[in-house]
């Protein structure tokens, strides 16, 4: 059994674009406009099995609404990588369950990152 992120809401496709390539460091895989109504962009975090979906006429969700988590390996990494892209990122916060750092698109869509403490 596959477990997928898949479906972002936005506003504006393009903005998203932009900011998930940009800003996230995302991998565009596909942009294509099917019909008036229908875009499907899928793109995908560096490294990662599990893409994104946003576009028009894909979702009835509200944008602004998904809650999203990503685990990497080092978080300091990720914390600069972010910085670096001006993705809005915070300062790392240190919970017993791991280190976190957080942003959030245009829209308002929230993401997590963790650094999952070593196992004792």
């Amino acid at each position: 059994m596959d477990f997928r992120i898949e479906l972002i809401p936005v506003t504006d496709v393009d903005r998203a674009i932009t900011f998930y390539t940009e800003n996230a460091g995302f991998n565009l895989d596909h942009d294509h406009q099917v019909s008036d109504d229908l875009r499907f962009v899928q793109l995908t975090p560096p490294g990662s099995a599990c893409s994104i979906v946003l576009g028009t006429g894909i979702t009835e969700m509200t944008p602004g609404t998904q809650e999203i988590q990503m685990v990497v390996s080092d978080i300091n990494q990720a914390h600069d990588e972010l910085s670096k892209r001006q993705a809005g990122i915070t300062e790392i916060e240190n919970l017993p369950w791991g280190d976190f750092v957080y942003y959030s698109d245009p829209d308002g869509n929230q993401w997590s990152v963790q650094a999952i403490p070593p196992k004792e």
